[in-house]
């Protein structure tokens, strides 16, 4: 496993320096393209030299992709995401926020399922109706740490921003808890109820934000206590996030929810005078290069992770499929909700509705949720629909984002 690391972060400090150079992409965008690249002429290698094949499939599934990324990163990149985000800014977009992290979620989870149920009938792959809105949950929330990567480049205006940043790191718990609430109906739960789906709801999402509320206080506490160390206050924090996302599973808490709140906590308590000008400095810069390092090496495994996927020529068709039936439900749930809530200070809705449909990117926690589905007949063709949608969404979205944020003229001022 450590000489995987190895080598995945050396390709990931590689491709960086020559996106840098050369490229001039966002990063995650362009290390995600040179990764596809690179496990394209790989894949050839299956048929002509298939022992290096399979030894650089190995360097990729020594990873293990979905226990790296739920259970030893997350909660650094979602805790980084949340520490930049002013809960002034997030105040004024609440009714947003919290309409497209909860009701958004829901609708686009059940449209989804339901649409992909007979859009498989009708192209010969009989999905099951529960794995099909099992699909619905890991693929309707917004990726957030493909989002905030993508808006530093796209220059949206600050009210978009934060909508888009704010529910992006909001819908993401929420999703999480949605997923697993719908996984109990294909295991031990299959007679569970409504009621017994709901109560786990309620447990994971109001229990993460409330003992991430309770983590974000002792933390601020902490680190307020040692104002002539920055260093111990760099480790603290660092023990703070990885300690406290684990404490969140044993204690069957939403982790993802209870860490964009300590980091929303943590974060705007940096802007006020109980931290000096050193310990500021120390605690953003590093949480600033610990995000972009493992940016880097998550969008690199992103676009190596397609050396182990099974792939059969029929699932390119259910490919474009879904990723039609995901804009749709997208565009659906945002607008929908949208009508719901009705802001008022929003001149242009059609506008904001359309930057919110494009810019709902999916991201690896998709493909780490898609790769967590029990064993069944059609789960290769799950995730294989789920990794096109994160292939499309990051690539195609992302490098069009921008594009059209200028075009519709909401650019910041």
């Amino acid at each position: 496993m450590f000489q995987s690391f190895t080598i995945i972060l050396s390709i990931s400090a590689l491709f960086s320096y020559v996106n840098h150079k050369w490229l001039k992409l966002p990063t995650t965008i362009g290390l995600m393209i040179m990764a596809l690249a690179l496990s394209l002429p790989m894949g050839l290698l299956e048929i002509y030299n298939p022992p290096v094949f399979h030894q650089a499939c190995q360097v990729v599934i020594d990873i293990n992709f979905k226990t790296f990324l739920l259970d030893v990163i997350l909660s650094v990149l979602l805790f980084a995401g949340a520490l930049h985000v002013r809960i002034h800014d997030l105040s004024q977009e609440r009714v947003s926020v919290l309409a497209f992290a909860t009701v958004g979620v829901l609708i686009s989870t059940f449209v989804t399922g339901i649409l992909l149920f007979y859009a498989f009938q009708l192209i010969g792959y009989p999905v099951p109706l529960v794995y099909c809105l099992l699909f619905g949950a890991l693929i309707s929330p917004t990726d957030p740490i493909a989002v905030l990567a993508i808006l530093k480049e796209a220059k949206v205006a600050k009210s978009l921003e934060t909508k888009i940043a704010g529910e992006s790191l909001f819908n993401d718990g929420v999703g999480v808890v949605v997923f697993v609430s719908i996984l109990g109906f294909t295991g031990d739960m299959e007679s569970a109820g409504a009621s017994e789906v709901l109560s786990l709801f309620v447990e994971e999402a109001l229990g993460g934000i409330a003992y991430g509320l309770a983590l974000g206080y002792a933390g601020y506490l902490l680190l307020r206590s040692i104002k002539d160390e920055p260093k111990i206050e760099v480790l603290l924090s660092l023990a703070l996030v990885l300690g406290g996302y684990a404490l969140a599973s044993l204690i069957h808490v939403s982790g993802p929810l209870a860490m964009v709140i300590t980091g929303l906590f943590i974060g705007n308590k940096l802007n006020t005078n109980a931290f000096d000008q050193a310990s500021k400095e120390h605690l953003r810069l590093f949480w600033e290069i610990l995000d972009e390092v493992l940016n880097a090496f998550l969008f690199v495994l992103i676009g190596l992770e397609i050396l182990t996927i099974g792939f059969e020529y029929p699932y390119l068709l259910a490919g474009f499929v879904t990723i039609i039936i995901t804009l749709l439900t997208r565009w659906l749930s945002v607008f929908g909700t949208y009508q719901i809530i009705l802001p008022k200070a929003d001149h242009h809705p059609r506008k904001t509705v359309l930057i919110l449909t494009w810019g709902g990117l999916r991201g690896a926690i998709s493909v780490a949720l898609a790769l967590s589905v029990p064993v069944f007949e059609y789960r290769e063709l799950l995730v294989f629909i789920t990794y096109s949608i994160v292939v499309f969404s990051i690539v195609v979205q992302g490098l069009t984002i921008k594009s059209l944020v200028q075009r519709l003229n909401l650019s910041q001022a």
